[in-house]
């Protein structure tokens, strides 16, 4: 269920300097598939559907840092994210320019995962 009340005080009391980034970052995942869900764990802000997505690392300042949990299927066909250990991957977004840039790739990645076509 998703629970983005639980989201939105999360951003509320969030002290961090690329917030309005993170939450633009937000709106663009979940405009990407009706089926994904949000809620707060791990520290973040999840996106969900039949397994997590991603999850924001509000405790990375310089970025706004998106943890993709079985990211590295999606490495190949999205070279903006970065390898991570245990099979993740990660996205690294420095400005609100860097975001928009991104976009239509960070879309596509989540109507993939959505589909199911991540899976290796």
């Amino acid at each position: 269920m998703s629970k983005p009340d639980e989201v939105d005080l999360f951003f509320g009391s969030l002290a961090h300097p690329l917030k309005a980034d993170m939450r633009k970052t937000r709106e663009i995942i979940m405009a990407a598939s009706p089926l994904l869900t949000e809620t707060v764990k791990w520290g973040g802000p999840s996106f969900e559907y039949r397994g997590t997505l991603a999850t924001f690392s509000p405790r990375v300042k310089d970025c706004v840092a998106l943890v993709f949990h079985d990211g590295a299927s999606f490495l190949e066909r999205f070279p903006f994210l970065e390898a991570g250990p245990k099979g993740k991957a990660y996205a690294k977004f420095r400005s609100m320019e860097e975001i928009e840039q991104h976009r239509p790739e960070l879309a596509a990645l989540v109507a993939m995962f959505v589909a199911g076509k991540g899976d290796a």
